[in-house]
């Protein structure tokens, strides 16, 4: 289950298993849940066994407390090559542009590929870094307290992990281009209107809402849910013709699947479907 707010832990990042849903939560407050290389590589050794594991259905990403979600990338932990830290030594050219594709873009894209539905529960400030991976997540609720912030250029960089891939697919470029020139804080409601979130509660009813939407994707029909994943994600690259085809192969592949044709047959017979994830 979801940890309570205000529950201890030793670990920067814990991991449970409850009702079919993976909980992954990120768990270093005083810094708020600044994620370091290690954990970024744990989150995404997660989310591949998640993808592997018929036991887990759905995966929630949240963290603890209530004042942030991530701040972003822990750049104490390991500075951008060529930045401050390394301002007096010499460069590799392409070094920067390997480590944000081997750090931040691999953690989006983990979130982007795994085969079971991605839950976003912002509980806090989610920037940068940690702004994008609640994007890259199938379904984001908000507590009311939450804010988004698209904090690069304040910094004087450019978006990383995806950003400037996300953002434009989910509000259009120019909505994109204030977020990301201005940076300016976004109240959950504003990111809710935007259409950002899906959905924003009271700080105090997160935890249960989180529960409630991660439980039902988990006894919901997790093959149909990957390919339909699959689909959504593709079309916005894809033409009509290439996603009509693949609308079509994915459902014949699904229609091999015993929860399609438990669905059909509970269709028929007037009665809920049991869906068994296979």
């Amino acid at each position: 289950m979801m940890p309570s707010p205000e529950e201890p832990s030793d670990s920067v990042l814990e991991h449970t298993t409850d009702n079919g849903v993976c909980w992954i939560t990120l768990n270093r407050p005083e810094v708020l849940h600044a994620i370091t290389p290690d954990q970024r590589e744990h989150i995404i050794s997660r989310l591949f066994a998640a993808s592997a594991e018929p036991a887990v259905r759905a995966v929630v990403i949240t963290a603890t407390g209530r004042h942030a979600f991530c701040s972003g990338a822990d750049l104490r932990a390991r500075p951008l090559p060529g930045g401050a830290a390394g301002a007096t030594g010499t460069r590799i050219p392409g070094e920067v542009a390997r480590t944000i594709r081997q750090g931040a873009q691999r953690l989006i894209a983990a979130v982007l590929d795994c085969e079971k539905p991605v839950l976003a529960a912002v509980n806090g400030t989610a920037a940068g870094l940690g702004f994008h991976l609640a994007l890259a997540c199938d379904l984001v609720l908000a507590a009311e307290s939450a804010v988004f912030v698209a904090a690069f250029a304040r910094r004087g960089l450019v978006p990383d992990g995806g950003g400037a891939y996300l953002l434009p697919r989910l509000v259009g470029p120019q909505r994109a281009k204030e977020l990301l020139f201005f940076g300016d804080a976004l109240p959950a409601a504003e990111a809710e209107r935007l259409g950002l979130v899906n959905r924003v509660v009271p700080d105090a009813e997160l935890a249960e809402t989180a529960q409630a939407w991660a439980e039902r994707l988990a006894t919901g029909p997790t093959r149909a849910f990957a390919l339909t994943k699959q689909l959504v994600n593709s079309s916005l690259e894809a033409d009509r013709g290439a996603a009509f085809a693949a609308e079509a192969a994915a459902q014949e592949v699904n229609m091999a699947t015993a929860d399609a044709q438990e669905g059909v047959r509970a269709f028929v017979e007037r009665r809920p479907p049991r869906f068994l994830g296979r």
